[in-house]
């Protein structure tokens, strides 16, 4: 099996296009039905729900958790959430199982706890392969993706999309069992 993956010169959200085209693709042309997508605000799930309409995909839109940004707040948009949805997607904020409780105690006791070298593990690849893997994880924890399915997976560094991946997904109880089977396309350099 041959793949050309594609680099971007820098991350952000200038390579989203770009990234909703190779997911559909990945949909479309190679069969794949379940696509995890990292939103913050809801912009870029509703960008990939409006390009997946109709091509019958198991959109999973993954936001953070009410509170993560500040005590009350949630950064995920109604409007948003409401044309997702709509669309057929459907949308899980939850916490970030590599920033929850061990983030505070490290932030508090000057620590370094499992989770984080996780994290920063999986950011010897780029953030936006970290939070791939995070996503898919959310998903399977959410009863959202079954376990041992070859996931579409797209996130990015900060805004928009820069990086998707196809992944084996799995429980975050199992989390040795998940694979990053190909890395598709993501930046070639950190911001």
């Amino acid at each position: 099996m041959k793949r050309q993956v594609e680099y971007y010169e820098k991350p952000g959200p200038d390579n989203t296009r770009a990234c909703m085209d190779i997911l559909y693709l990945l949909i479309h042309d190679e069969g794949y039905r379940d696509v995890v997508v990292a939103s913050t605000s809801g912009e870029t799930g509703l960008t990939a729900a409006r390009r997946l309409q109709g091509e019958g995909a198991n959109l999973v839109v993954v936001g953070h958790s009410a509170g993560f940004s500040g005590p009350n707040q949630d950064q995920f948009s109604d409007d948003a959430y409401q044309e997702i949805t709509w669309l057929g997607g459907r949308v899980y904020k939850g916490t970030i199982l590599t920033h929850s409780i061990e983030t505070a105690l490290a932030k508090e006791f000057s620590g370094c706890y499992p989770t984080l070298l996780i994290a920063n593990t999986f950011r010897r690849f780029g953030q936006g392969v970290k939070v791939c893997c995070e996503i898919v994880m959310e998903a399977v924890d959410g009863g959202l993706v079954a376990e041992g399915r070859e996931v579409v997976a797209v996130a990015g560094t900060a805004r928009g999309a820069d990086t998707v991946t196809i992944i084996k997904s799995a429980a975050s109880k199992r989390f040795l069992d998940l694979y990053v089977s190909q890395i598709v396309a993501k930046p070639r350099q950190p911001k």
